[in-house]
Protein backbone atom coordinates (compact mmCIF):
# COMPACT_ATOMS: atom_id res chain seq x y z
CA UNK A 1 0.00 0.00 0.00
CA UNK A 2 1.63 3.58 -0.90
CA UNK A 3 1.89 5.60 2.08
CA UNK A 4 0.49 8.78 2.77
CA UNK A 5 3.82 11.29 2.35
CA UNK A 6 4.28 13.41 5.61
CA UNK A 7 2.44 16.50 5.77
CA UNK A 8 4.63 19.51 5.50
CA UNK A 9 5.93 21.14 9.12
CA UNK A 10 3.48 24.06 10.35
CA UNK A 11 5.36 27.61 10.11
CA UNK A 12 5.37 30.11 12.98
CA UNK A 13 3.51 33.49 11.99
CA UNK A 14 6.91 34.97 10.35
CA UNK A 15 8.73 38.66 10.50
CA UNK A 16 6.92 39.01 7.37
CA UNK A 17 3.54 39.52 8.64
CA UNK A 18 4.81 42.01 11.57
CA UNK A 19 6.00 44.00 8.68
CA UNK A 20 2.78 43.77 7.08
CA UNK A 21 0.78 44.86 10.23
CA UNK A 22 3.01 48.06 10.67
CA UNK A 23 2.60 48.75 7.42
CA UNK A 24 -1.09 48.32 7.09
CA UNK A 25 -1.56 50.28 10.12
CA UNK A 26 0.77 53.25 8.85
CA UNK A 27 -1.92 53.35 5.41
CA UNK A 28 -4.99 53.29 7.81
CA UNK A 29 -3.74 55.80 9.99
CA UNK A 30 -3.06 58.00 6.69
CA UNK A 31 0.65 58.09 7.48
CA UNK A 32 1.02 56.89 3.89
CA UNK A 33 -1.54 58.34 2.30
CA UNK A 34 -3.68 56.63 -1.21
CA UNK A 35 -0.83 56.60 -3.82
CA UNK A 36 2.23 57.00 -1.78
CA UNK A 37 5.01 55.18 -2.75
CA UNK A 38 6.36 52.42 -0.82
CA UNK A 39 10.02 51.76 -1.57
CA UNK A 40 11.81 48.58 0.05
CA UNK A 41 15.03 50.05 1.08
CA UNK A 42 13.49 53.05 2.88
CA UNK A 43 10.90 50.50 5.05
CA UNK A 44 13.80 48.10 5.61
CA UNK A 45 15.69 50.58 7.17
CA UNK A 46 12.73 51.94 8.81
CA UNK A 47 11.75 48.79 10.65
CA UNK A 48 15.20 47.71 11.51
CA UNK A 49 14.69 44.85 9.32
CA UNK A 50 16.77 43.27 5.35
CA UNK A 51 14.44 44.03 2.26
CA UNK A 52 13.49 40.08 2.00
CA UNK A 53 10.82 40.08 4.98
CA UNK A 54 9.63 44.06 3.24
CA UNK A 55 9.04 42.30 0.08
CA UNK A 56 6.98 39.45 1.29
CA UNK A 57 4.88 41.55 3.53
CA UNK A 58 4.37 43.97 0.30
CA UNK A 59 2.89 40.80 -1.96
CA UNK A 60 0.24 39.84 1.04
CA UNK A 61 -0.74 43.61 1.33
CA UNK A 62 -1.04 43.25 -2.38
CA UNK A 63 -3.36 39.96 -1.95
CA UNK A 64 -5.50 42.15 0.54
CA UNK A 65 -5.68 44.75 -2.09
CA UNK A 66 -3.83 47.57 -0.22
CA UNK A 67 -1.04 48.20 -2.31
CA UNK A 68 0.01 48.07 -5.89
CA UNK A 69 3.31 46.29 -7.31
CA UNK A 70 4.77 46.31 -10.38
CA UNK A 71 7.44 44.84 -11.74
CA UNK A 72 10.96 46.18 -11.32
CA UNK A 73 9.17 49.91 -10.09
CA UNK A 74 8.00 50.68 -6.49
CA UNK A 75 4.99 49.83 -4.60
CA UNK A 76 2.69 52.47 -4.35
CA UNK A 77 -0.56 52.51 -1.94
CA UNK A 78 -3.90 51.49 -3.65
CA UNK A 79 -5.89 53.79 -5.48
CA UNK A 80 -9.57 53.03 -6.16
CA UNK A 81 -10.62 53.92 -9.74
CA UNK A 82 -14.24 54.35 -10.11
CA UNK A 83 -14.57 50.71 -11.21
CA UNK A 84 -13.08 49.60 -7.74
CA UNK A 85 -15.83 51.70 -6.48
CA UNK A 86 -18.64 50.94 -8.08
CA UNK A 87 -17.96 46.83 -7.79
CA UNK A 88 -16.56 47.36 -4.09
CA UNK A 89 -20.04 49.09 -3.45
CA UNK A 90 -22.08 46.33 -5.01
CA UNK A 91 -20.34 43.49 -3.35
CA UNK A 92 -20.64 45.04 -0.16
CA UNK A 93 -24.14 46.16 -0.15
CA UNK A 94 -24.86 42.39 -1.48
CA UNK A 95 -22.48 41.18 1.59
CA UNK A 96 -24.41 43.61 3.42
CA UNK A 97 -28.01 43.18 2.89
CA UNK A 98 -27.77 39.34 3.68
CA UNK A 99 -26.11 39.73 7.09
CA UNK A 100 -28.94 42.41 8.23
CA UNK A 101 -31.68 39.61 7.40
CA UNK A 102 -29.41 37.39 9.29
CA UNK A 103 -28.57 39.60 12.55
CA UNK A 104 -32.46 40.03 12.58
CA UNK A 105 -33.36 36.84 12.36
CA UNK A 106 -30.34 35.28 14.68
CA UNK A 107 -28.65 37.80 16.61
CA UNK A 108 -28.65 37.16 20.61
CA UNK A 109 -29.26 40.50 22.51
CA UNK A 110 -25.66 40.03 23.44
CA UNK A 111 -24.68 40.53 19.91
CA UNK A 112 -26.47 43.38 19.61
CA UNK A 113 -25.48 44.84 22.87
CA UNK A 114 -21.85 44.48 21.67
CA UNK A 115 -23.01 46.46 18.02
CA UNK A 116 -24.24 48.95 20.29
CA UNK A 117 -20.83 49.55 22.28
CA UNK A 118 -18.99 49.39 18.91
CA UNK A 119 -21.41 52.45 17.26
CA UNK A 120 -20.83 54.21 21.28
CA UNK A 121 -17.16 54.68 20.71
CA UNK A 122 -17.58 56.71 17.57
CA UNK A 123 -18.16 59.65 19.93
CA UNK A 124 -14.89 59.47 21.28
CA UNK A 125 -13.10 59.73 17.91
CA UNK A 126 -10.35 61.93 17.99
CA UNK A 127 -9.82 62.70 14.24
CA UNK A 128 -11.28 61.40 10.88
CA UNK A 129 -9.02 58.50 10.29
CA UNK A 130 -9.65 56.98 13.96
CA UNK A 131 -13.46 56.99 12.68
CA UNK A 132 -12.95 55.10 10.06
CA UNK A 133 -11.55 52.68 11.86
CA UNK A 134 -14.49 52.55 14.58
CA UNK A 135 -16.95 52.37 11.32
CA UNK A 136 -14.97 49.02 9.95
CA UNK A 137 -15.06 47.86 13.80
CA UNK A 138 -18.79 48.40 13.47
CA UNK A 139 -19.64 46.30 10.58
CA UNK A 140 -17.20 43.95 11.48
CA UNK A 141 -19.41 43.25 14.78
CA UNK A 142 -22.61 42.93 11.94
CA UNK A 143 -21.27 40.16 10.59
CA UNK A 144 -19.82 38.31 13.28
CA UNK A 145 -23.59 38.95 14.73
CA UNK A 146 -25.10 37.41 11.65
CA UNK A 147 -24.06 33.52 12.60
CA UNK A 148 -22.68 32.57 9.42
CA UNK A 149 -19.01 32.16 9.18
CA UNK A 150 -18.95 31.90 5.20
CA UNK A 151 -20.60 35.34 4.64
CA UNK A 152 -17.52 36.58 7.52
CA UNK A 153 -14.94 34.96 5.35
CA UNK A 154 -16.66 37.07 2.46
CA UNK A 155 -16.76 39.95 4.22
CA UNK A 156 -13.04 39.86 5.51
CA UNK A 157 -12.33 39.17 2.36
CA UNK A 158 -12.59 43.06 1.02
CA UNK A 159 -12.38 44.71 4.58
CA UNK A 160 -9.19 46.25 3.71
CA UNK A 161 -10.76 47.31 0.33
CA UNK A 162 -13.65 48.99 1.93
CA UNK A 163 -11.62 50.35 4.35
CA UNK A 164 -8.96 52.16 1.32
CA UNK A 165 -12.82 53.42 0.03
CA UNK A 166 -13.45 55.00 3.46
CA UNK A 167 -10.11 56.50 3.55
CA UNK A 168 -10.90 57.86 -0.04
CA UNK A 169 -14.35 59.09 1.10
CA UNK A 170 -12.79 61.16 3.84
CA UNK A 171 -9.89 62.55 1.56
CA UNK A 172 -12.86 64.28 -0.29
CA UNK A 173 -14.35 65.63 2.38
CA UNK A 174 -14.84 66.00 6.02
CA UNK A 175 -17.34 67.99 6.27
CA UNK A 176 -19.54 67.18 9.00
CA UNK A 177 -18.16 63.28 8.91
CA UNK A 178 -17.36 63.56 12.66
CA UNK A 179 -20.82 64.35 13.60
CA UNK A 180 -22.96 62.51 10.79
CA UNK A 181 -20.98 58.95 11.22
CA UNK A 182 -22.36 58.70 15.18
CA UNK A 183 -26.07 59.23 13.98
CA UNK A 184 -25.99 57.32 11.37
CA UNK A 185 -24.84 54.49 13.12
CA UNK A 186 -27.08 54.74 15.92
CA UNK A 187 -30.07 54.58 13.75
CA UNK A 188 -28.64 51.12 12.34
CA UNK A 189 -28.37 49.90 15.90
CA UNK A 190 -31.68 51.29 16.95
CA UNK A 191 -33.14 49.48 13.46
CA UNK A 192 -31.10 46.11 14.48
CA UNK A 193 -32.23 46.50 17.43
CA UNK A 194 -36.24 46.61 16.56
CA UNK A 195 -35.25 43.85 14.66
CA UNK A 196 -36.91 45.80 11.41
CA UNK A 197 -35.56 44.21 8.75
CA UNK A 198 -36.84 46.35 6.19
CA UNK A 199 -36.08 49.85 8.44
CA UNK A 200 -32.68 48.57 8.83
CA UNK A 201 -32.05 47.53 4.81
CA UNK A 202 -33.57 51.09 4.05
CA UNK A 203 -30.53 52.57 6.65
CA UNK A 204 -27.80 50.37 5.93
CA UNK A 205 -28.67 51.06 2.15
CA UNK A 206 -28.63 55.19 2.55
CA UNK A 207 -25.47 54.78 4.85
CA UNK A 208 -23.59 53.15 1.67
CA UNK A 209 -25.22 55.31 -0.61
CA UNK A 210 -24.11 58.93 1.18
CA UNK A 211 -20.32 57.42 1.13
CA UNK A 212 -20.39 56.25 -2.12
CA UNK A 213 -21.77 59.92 -3.69
CA UNK A 214 -19.76 61.65 -1.89
CA UNK A 215 -16.51 59.78 -3.57
CA UNK A 216 -18.17 59.27 -7.32
CA UNK A 217 -18.58 62.74 -7.68
CA UNK A 218 -15.48 63.52 -6.75
CA UNK A 219 -14.74 61.01 -9.78
CA UNK A 220 -17.01 62.32 -11.77
CA UNK A 221 -15.55 65.62 -11.87
CA UNK A 222 -12.60 65.06 -12.07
Amino acid sequence: MREHAAVAPARRRGLADEVADRIREAIFSGAYGLGSQLREVELSAAMGVSRGPVREALRLLEREGLVHCEWHRNTTVTTLSSEDVAELDSLRGALEDLAVRQVVAHASDEDLAFIEKTADLMDRAMDEHEMVGLDIAFHDAVFEAARHWRLVEAWQSIRCQVHLFLLTRINVSTEGYLADIPREHRELVTALRARDTETALELFAAHRRHAFNVVTANTDSS
